[in-house]
């Protein structure tokens, strides 16, 4: 069994330690402990203090909610993570979270070897800590459990991709801040590069055909739609074509199988009564509505997804990580995926629940941790605002 693992769950998971207790480092060269100070529900960010062994506390801490998306997305069921390997220099914090991490119920410490290559010579170095997430067996928490993988299981540890946009948004997404303007530009072209390599053909929303794409405009691209009049699935829809006008994506294959919004914190029900408005035009469309949103969203989508009459939509949503992930495999397969139809989309997408589900599927939130010291308010203040240092 497989489940998306997230930043609430990892909220909930440290929520749910003891905080009367002291935990350690898994390095054990590490002697220093660390305090739970506080955990702000649904996705962070936590602060700890921490103090070398027999030494003074230093002051509190924070884990910024980027820092533990970051890592929650990095974790696949069954799969050892290497937490510095994923984190990389960028957070102080790294191993701090790693102990905790280790101290929750659905995480195993492992020791699996690594293959590594030196002048075509390859060789399998061991003891290499990393962390398991299982789900299907999870161990007592407070305690940290080392799951022994065996002598055949090794890592091999290839270059990740990397996503370069070559992507100027128009002057008509004026009305956004230049940031989250260039970003929504980039994810549409990426769903359309993604698209193209499916062979779907995709319609940008009129107010983005102005975006700049590899020093061209996205319009005099051939996977590029031009009038959504000329697509004949639409042909008995004139209603549904002036809704569809504004929506970010939609992509054609003779029918019509998805539909994009993408979108941030402020714009999740718009897009969704969007596309619910084009759905009341063409109803009898055999259409995937699909929400793409930050990572950090999710729980945001979820909650909205099936409010009242969104429900009949039956809305999917996509996070920016896994349009990334596929739109640098497209690039680097020269933009053809072979053999793939449509229906390998839906293996990066994830289904909204329903409303009596919690958003990750593990039933409701039960645990929240008080924040109410002027102290504690003002470094959740900071979290919130400047992230990890």
């Amino acid at each position: 069994m497989t489940r998306t693992f997230t930043a609430a769950d990892i909220c909930r998971g440290i929520a749910a330690l003891d905080r009367n207790r002291l935990y350690g480092y898994l390095n054990e060269r590490n002697h220093g402990e660390i305090q739970i100070v506080a955990v702000h529900m649904p996705d962070g960010p936590i602060a700890i203090r921490r103090r070398k062994s027999g030494g003074t506390w230093g002051q509190p801490e924070h884990m910024s909610r980027q820092m533990l998306w970051r890592m929650a997305n990095a974790l696949n069921t069954g799969m050892p993570i290497n937490v510095d390997r994923v984190l990389g220099g960028s957070y102080n914090t790294r191993s701090v979270l790693e102990a905790l991490l280790a101290h929750t119920s659905e995480i195993y410490t492992c020791l699996p070897g690594r293959l590594e290559n030196i002048g075509g010579t390859v060789t399998v170095k061991r003891g290499h800590k990393h962390i398991l997430f299982d789900p299907v067996h999870p161990h007592a928490a407070g305690k940290v459990v080392p799951r022994n993988l065996g002598e055949n299981c090794v890592i091999s540890e290839t270059p990740t991709f990397e996503t370069m946009y070559d992507v100027a948004p128009p002057p008509q997404r004026g009305e956004l801040p230049p940031d989250i303007a260039r970003r929504h530009s980039q994810i549409q072209v990426a769903l359309a590069e993604v698209g193209r390599s499916l062979s779907l053909r995709t319609w940008l929303a009129v107010e983005d055909h102005g975006i700049v794409h590899n020093h061209h405009n996205i319009m005099q691209f051939p996977f590029i739609v031009q009038t959504l009049e000329s697509e004949r699935v639409l042909s008995n829809f004139p209603e549904a074509i002036e809704v569809g006008k504004h929506i970010d994506c939609l992509q054609f294959n003779g029918g019509l199988p998805f539909a994009f919004e993408v979108e941030h914190t402020t714009g999740v029900t718009s897009g969704l009564s969007r596309m619910l408005a084009f759905h009341e035009k063409a109803p009898h469309l055999a259409t995937n509505f699909v929400v793409v949103a930050p990572d950090e969203d999710r729980e945001l989508v979820m909650s909205r997804a099936h409010h009242g009459q969104f429900r009949e939509i039956e809305p999917w949503y996509l996070p920016y990580s896994n349009v990334e992930e596929l739109y640098a495999f497209s690039q680097k397969r020269q933009g053809v995926i072979r053999g793939a139809k449509k229906d390998f989309l839906f293996n990066f997408m994830e289904k909204c629940p329903l409303p009596d589900e919690d958003a990750s599927g593990n039933g409701p939130m039960m645990f929240s941790l008080p924040i109410s010291s002027p102290e504690e308010n003002e470094w959740r203040l900071a979290a919130d605002e400047n992230g990890d240092p």
